[in-house]
């Protein structure tokens, strides 16, 4: 009897032993890698490699990548005669030397404008701005970048479309020439409209009357890209999966590009991710800021839970889940809409830990193995 408790006892350390061995080695990349691309936006200093930790990390949990701020126009093309490549350049080697879907953000877009491009008054001169631009950096990355944010957040929360200045330039014809001139330059490249809170109906009628218009016009649009920037009751499952649903219906893929939920209250109910709203804030309205309650870490897990659930139910509608950030101390939520306040709104926190909502969205695929 001795012999077998012991041998028991072996077979038992052994197994906690493989199991704990196997749990540290699986990622989320490799449990979804049958469903969808698993994404996340990196820094500068992400795509320079500056720390060896977050590296390690990415290239283990993440099979997709998006530049979070390098590729805006601002940043690219910051003097009209002028264009600077030397990040996006490496963002692109990075993609490639680890074997990642490459995603491009953003071609057009009204913020993070070079300050020469805001002062463009003319039709004739936007136009070739548009022209330029658009050719000179997706032809540039041809058959590199897999997939273009064409056009972003061109819609107002009414589903109307944005007085920018390419709409106030061009009209609306700007987003049918944007996503025309991006086919031209790289056939092969997979196209998205992006925006956030188009899972709204009011918005979400805008974006498919878009989507619809620009296709009707001869413009290549192979998918949605629905950003995600959500909150711990909000939106509905229901308003998320009738989205999906929708956009799919259209014949474009559905991609959800810079997923992160806040955890801190919001007494203006504001909602999306304008970088333009600011506000003063008071301690009450930074309620966290050492650590998450166990509490809340749940129900950020329930929440990630329920929306990986969701994903998967339509997994042959969805392309890519992205993340906004590889850890909560690297999120733009940090500082917006309040200066100053400590977010957590990602699955790793930011000594790149797992938290309990990364454990959740695994444990979706482990119980079904």
């Amino acid at each position: 009897m001795k012999c077998i408790k012991t041998s028991l006892f072996a077979f038992t350390a052994l197994l906690t032993i493989s199991c704990t061995s196997q749990k540290e080695n699986a990622s989320l990349k490799d449990a979804y890698k049958d469903d969808f691309y698993i994404g996340t936006a990196l820094s500068a200093d992400q795509i320079e490699q500056k720390d060896q930790k977050e590296d390690s990390l990415i290239r283990k949990e993440f099979n997709a990548i998006t530049a979070e701020n390098i590729m805006k126009s601002m940043y690219t093309h910051p003097q009209k005669d002028k264009y600077d490549f030397a990040l996006s350049d490496k963002f692109v080697e990075y993609g490639e030397k680890n074997k990642m879907f490459i995603h491009g953000h953003t071609l057009i877009w009204h913020s993070q404008l070079a300050p020469w491009m805001e002062k463009i008054a003319d039709s004739t001169e936007m136009k070739a701005f548009m022209k330029d631009h658009i050719t000179t950096i997706v032809s540039k990355y041809k058959g590199r970048i897999d997939s273009w944010d064409v056009v972003n957040e061109a819609l107002n929360e009414d589903g109307t479309l944005r007085q920018s200045v390419f709409l106030k330039t061009l009209g609306e014809k700007y987003l049918v020439d944007a996503f025309k001139l991006a086919a031209k330059a790289d056939p092969k490249a997979e196209l998205y409209y992006n925006d956030y809170n188009i899972e709204e109906p009011a918005k979400r009628a805008g974006a498919i009357a878009l989507i619809k218009k620009i296709k009707a016009e001869g413009g290549k649009v192979d998918g949605v890209g629905i950003q995600g920037h959500w909150r711990l009751q909000s939106p509905s499952l229901e308003e998320i999966e009738k989205s999906i649903l929708e956009y799919s219906a259209l014949g474009v893929k559905v991609a959800f590009t810079e997923l992160d939920i806040t955890v801190l209250p919001n007494p203006w109910d504001l909602k999306g991710a304008d970088v333009n709203q600011n506000f003063e804030g008071s301690a009450k309205m930074n309620p966290y800021p050492k650590a998450l309650p166990d509490s809340i870490q749940n129900k950020l897990a329930e929440r990630y839970a329920s929306i990986f659930k969701l994903f998967l139910k339509h997994k042959d509608k969805i392309s890519r889940v992205t993340f906004w950030g590889v850890h909560d101390g690297q999120s733009w939520l940090n500082g917006w809409p309040i200066k100053g306040r400590t977010n957590y709104p990602l699955p790793f926190d930011k000594q790149l830990q797992h938290k309990p909502a990364y454990e959740s969205i695994l444990q979706l695929k482990e119980s079904k193995q």
